[in-house]
Order: structure tokens, then sequence, then C-alpha cells
């Protein structure tokens, strides 16, 4: 699920939730592309956790992504109007799965080249301190 936060302000929050009957991890970030994108964002370093986050059945993680300069400074603004998130393995070098589509606001997401994400995060707290 994606939802726009009112703070911090101009930033979303990527949920997950773990629908199967075993525990499975989020490695590191994720990779997000919104439309016609041409890279992914950067990670918000600072952001690290200590550990990987586990999600036992049931249980959500999360992710924070800041969208556009809350100043106006960034550049090559847009609105997106479709975001896929990809996953993490373990080794960090490549995608796993299939990618999710959640869906974005109907006006869509305003974008610019500011654009950073948060790594995985156990709480919600943790992922919008960024």
């Amino acid at each position: 699920m994606a939802a726009p936060l009112n703070r911090p302000v101009n930033h979303m929050l990527l949920t997950v939730t773990n629908t199967g009957s075993r525990a499975c991890f989020l490695y590191g970030y994720p990779s997000v592309q919104f439309t016609d994108a041409q890279s992914e964002p950067p990670v918000i370093e600072d952001s690290q956790p200590q550990a990987v986050v586990t999600l036992e059945p049931g249980q959500s993680g999360y992710a924070a992504v800041s969208l556009s300069a809350t100043d106006g400074s960034g550049k090559d603004g847009r609105t997106a109007k479709s975001l896929t998130v990809y996953f993490y393995g373990r080794s960090m070098s490549g995608n796993v799965g299939k990618g999710a589509h959640p869906s974005l606001p109907a006006k869509g997401a305003y974008i610019d080249d500011s654009l950073k994400v948060t790594y995985w995060q156990q709480s919600m707290s943790d992922a919008t301190n960024w």
C-alpha cells in the first residue's frame, strides 16, 4: 500500500504485509519506479536500521518516500500516475519476485529530482522520521 502523509510533507508511506504462513524478510530498501522514471531513487543512508526487518505472518513493514523538495529547490517536477515497488534479496544485487503496483491517489503523486527512499523499517514511526 502507498499512502500520502501529512507529516512530513511531500512524503508517502509504503506498507507491506506478510500474508504468508512463514516469516519473511525485507532486505535493504524498496526499489521504487514511478511512471517513466529513468532510474531508481537513492536511499537515505542514515535511515538504515540495526537489523534486517523480519515480518512474522500478519506483520507489516514500512518505508517512506520523500517525493519532492519542500522548499521548491527540486528540478524536473512532474506528476506520476503509477508506481511499481520491487524488493531486493539478501545479496542486494537484484530484485526478487514480481513488483508490487500500489495505487497512487487519483490525482497522482508530485515528484521531482530530490526523490529519495528510506530503508525498510519495523515500525511506521521509524519510517516517518526521515
